[in-house]
């Protein structure tokens, strides 16, 4: 089960960040911790958000960190779609680290598209909003031959957060209460993204993106008997990565190269005296550098056969006494087959992932090995227009560095895993178009956070075990009217999550 909103779609819904691309897909869960500039995750189905993927241009975004990617740093002003897809992409040629997660919210570029004798596209624009959101935006796209063209668009985005709220003076809300807004709480963040797209011959695409975002973001104070305490709270933000992707159409076969190199900064400031006697900053840079290569081989008109290998270099750096120097090591490789025929097509695939972490000031670091399986059939009635579809699929995440280094006692973790089982039927008309899935979940060793003797220093242990049924519906219509079209849409959503940890 797949679902896109295209670039018309985000328009008319005046979607800003990626996350607001999210809001209205069923069996989403979006976690929105603050306004514009505030942190926000996506899970699904009852699954963390570690176990979501985010590609930019089929490139996975990652988070050696917390293991989970904010999606407010992300614009969409210059996407062509934005797809979530529950278990597994439905195309081949795709790196292992996707087929290794548990669902995958893909973001893909605008290509530059030009009429006749046209070579330069220049295109300008403002949005403003209440509680002081500005955000200019330009994009200059250009056509330098007939195998190369380029893209460069950059946004600027402000907000003073001063949300108003209404503070009930008891917990019945029925005495006192009074009108206050919120302090301290401005944002802004600045992005910018350049794009290559190159045809070096028939068949063949070079795909090259430069990315960087910095942001600023005010964080405001609590309400403590009945009082808005001031606040001397930020953070700061600072994202970029330059990836290549290469791809080869044949015939017979397809191949797929990627690499990429990435680095993101975060810091938290607490320029509060009263607070601390010193000021307080914590900073954590990440670096990672990352390679890709996939294969599909189709010998017949009804069998794939592809193949795809990762690996990856991180390392986490903080200005913190604890462990301020972490390394990991991931490799991930994947062989997967495809039968299919008019009606009928089945799926495969066998993971495979390797991971290594090093510390300077440990004497043993964690190394985690794991065999995760696919397997789906797809059923497509006579019409063409119904689908029957099955899968299931097991995902796991490892520990990530906060979990495992920063603030915790060192201990060894298993690995988080999730079984997913989805049964789903897709109706696709002319003008109407609906599917209704229902789904199975289990997760097992669960992680979880026990504080020990005081709130600063934690305990992490594999706990808990967990099911999740739910159902998944969506429909959409349309109707023409003359040169205007009448769109409705329905999201319906329903999910039982039991703990199932035996006491």
């Amino acid at each position: 089960p797949t679902q896109v909103v295209d670039a018309e779609r985000l328009e008319s819904q005046g979607a800003l960040l990626l996350s607001d691309a999210l809001k209205q897909m069923a069996g989403v869960e979006l976690k929105d911790y603050g306004g514009v500039g505030g942190l926000k995750t996506v899970s699904a189905r009852g699954l963390g958000s570690q176990f979501s993927t985010v590609t930019v241009d089929g490139v996975a975004v990652s988070d050696a960190q917390n293991g989970q990617v904010d999606l407010g740093r992300y614009l969409v002003g210059n996407a062509a779609f934005v797809s979530f897809s529950q278990g597994q992409q439905q195309q081949l040629l795709l790196p292992a680290r996707v087929y290794a997660a548990g669902n995958v919210l893909e973001i893909e570029s605008a290509e530059p598209r030009f009429f006749l004798a046209e070579r330069t596209n220049l295109r300008v624009g403002m949005e403003l909003g209440s509680y002081g959101l500005m955000n200019p935006t330009a994009l200059w796209e250009q056509k330098w031959s007939r195998k190369l063209k380029s893209s460069l668009w950059a946004s600027w985005l402000k907000s003073q957060g001063d949300y108003p709220f209404t503070l009930y003076y008891t917990a019945s809300r029925a005495d006192s209460s009074s009108r206050e807004t919120r302090l301290h709480s401005a944002s802004a963040m600045l992005t910018a993204d350049g794009a290559l797209f190159y045809t070096p011959g028939q068949g063949q695409t070079l795909t090259v993106k430069l990315h960087y975002m910095r942001g600023r973001h005010q964080l405001p104070g609590p309400v403590h008997l009945y009082l808005q305490r001031p606040s001397a709270e930020s953070t700061r933000e600072e994202v970029a990565f330059a990836q290549a992707r290469w791809r080869m159409e044949r015939k017979l076969w397809k191949v797929q190269a990627i690499g990429k190199w990435q680095s993101t900064f975060d810091c938290y400031e607490d320029s509060n005296a009263a607070t601390f006697s010193r000021h307080l900053r914590n900073d954590y840079r990440q670096s990672e550098a990352y390679a890709s290569g996939s294969a599909v081989w189709s010998p017949t008109g009804w069998l794939d056969v592809s193949a795809a290998a990762d690996g990856s270099l991180g390392s986490l750096h903080s200005n913190l006494r604890q462990r301020n120097n972490v390394h990991r090591r991931s490799a991930a490789g994947v062989a997967a087959l495809r039968l299919h025929n008019r009606h009928l097509e089945g799926r495969v695939h066998l993971l495979g992932t390797a991971i290594a972490d090093h510390a300077p000031d440990l004497d043993t670091t964690p190394r985690y090995r794991r065999l995760s399986p696919y397997a789906g059939l797809t059923y497509t009635f006579g019409n063409g227009r119904t689908t029957l579809r099955y899968f299931y699929k097991e995902t796991y995440r490892a520990p990530n560095f906060s979990e495992l280094y920063y603030m915790t006692l060192p201990r060894d973790l298993r690995p988080e895993c999730a079984r997913q089982h989805n049964v789903g039927l897709t109706y696709a008309g002319d003008h109407a178009s609906a599917t209704l899935d229902a789904y199975h979940n289990r997760v097992s060793d669960k992680i979880l956070a026990i504080p020990t003797q005081n709130m600063f220093l934690w305990s992490m242990q594999n706990l808990g075990r967990a099911t999740i049924m739910g159902v998944d519906a969506t429909a959409r219509g349309t109707l023409g009217l003359g040169r205007s079209t009448l769109t409705a849409e329905c999201h319906y959503t329903y999910q039982h999550a039991v703990d199932r940890t035996d006491q």
